[in-house]
């Protein structure tokens, strides 16, 4: 192809890395994260793309190494390759990737996280503590009776950042923290941290615990019968992880979050009869990671229409006040922060009931 037909083509298309796991702890929510990227590039499309540009997708694995993560996107803004960064990946590799792209493309940042991001060009349409934890901790206080709570997290910025945050709900909560402890993100003895959880006068666990991590952790909890007695919260769980715990690992589990696949909306069933569609009733399961990289796209998409240009700057200016309905309901930008519907579900089998909206 000759050079000026390559930049053309180029001019054509609004290319976006999407940074999702394939390996690693949360490795086994990369099927779904692609298959429904590939649903959201379908529709957006459909709808005649970005500013009449056709988008198109680049799967970088966010499972890597952070320093490695960020090297290829690195070179991938650098040799003028993408336009815009989205996907689910962990707060580590958010960190690493954001001087990268620091005034150069946008950054939608998809996952639930610790809160407190503001750095120009990353817009984050997660979930955050003070609207997912901790509503969820004074519903089961106040309906469950737990109030005394022992968090287990990976060792890393998510679960650190997320705990320091949960210290202040016990505070106004009138809940008590009665231990912490933190395991090596995929290497970490979950029959040690279940031994710690069993001695502990506790009447809850917070899970802060990612993917692969947060099953061997409820197996272990299962196999020392402490299903039976303590109920467990995790803001990071998902139908996957169900499947992949086992049914008889889960009683006595609930889970908050923006979505779920279970969710009796008109746009979530919505979102789920596409899906269904496009890639069959076989498909990875749908789930609230994956869904979070179809709210990523939606908003690159949406905040474009807004600023009426790709521009970084322009993106930067349209963010607040942004606001689109889909599967999660409205979400709406204040500052560079989404806010969201959040839900509490119990795991039931391999999958949730809904109980309530936060």
């Amino acid at each position: 192809m000759a050079f000026g037909s390559a930049v053309r083509e180029r001019a054509a298309r609004w290319r976006v890395a999407m940074v999702i796991p394939l390996r690693g702890p949360a490795g086994l929510f990369g099927p779904s994260c692609e298959a429904i990227t590939e649903l959201a590039v379908h529709e957006i499309n459909e709808r005649g793309g970005v500013l009449g540009r056709e988008v198109t997708v680049q799967v970088v694995d966010g499972g890597a190494p952070p320093h490695e993560v960020a090297d290829e996107v690195r070179r991938l803004v650098a040799d003028g390759s993408i336009d815009a960064v989205s996907g689910w990946h962990i707060s580590s590799v958010r960190h690493a990737i954001a001087p990268v792209v620091a005034d150069r493309v946008p950054y939608v940042y998809t996952s639930l996280y610790e809160g407190g991001e503001r750095r120009p060009g990353i817009f984050c349409s997660g979930e955050t503590p003070r609207f997912q934890i901790a509503p969820a901790l004074r519903w089961l206080r106040d309906h469950v009776g737990v109030r005394r709570w022992f968090v287990v997290g990976d060792d890393y910025v998510w679960p650190h950042g997320s705990t320091a945050a949960v210290r202040d709900f016990a505070r106004e909560l009138d809940l008590r923290i009665v231990g912490e402890t933190f395991v090596g993100l995929g290497s970490g003895d979950m029959r040690r941290v279940t031994r710690q959880v069993a001695a502990a006068p506790c009447d809850g666990v917070l899970m802060l615990l990612v993917g692969q991590d947060a099953v061997r952790f409820n197996r272990a909890f299962a196999a020392q019968g402490l299903h039976d007695r303590l109920v467990r919260f995790s803001p990071l769980m998902e139908e996957s992880m169900l499947l992949a715990s086992g049914a008889e690992a889960t009683r006595n589990l609930f889970v908050a979050a923006g979505y779920f696949r279970s969710l009796a909306t008109a746009d979530a069933m919505d979102l789920l009869g596409s899906y269904v569609r496009l890639h069959g009733p076989s498909a990875p399961p749908l789930n609230n990671a994956a869904e979070s990289c179809y709210e990523g796209l939606r908003t690159l998409a949406k905040l474009a229409r807004r600023a009426g240009t790709p521009g970084l700057a322009e993106f930067n200016a349209a963010i607040d006040g942004t606001a689109y309905r889909g599967p999660r309901g409205t979400v709406e930008f204040h500052g560079h922060q989404a806010t969201q519907h959040v839900h509490l579900a119990v795991a039931d089998g391999y999958d949730f009931d809904v109980i309530t909206r936060l």
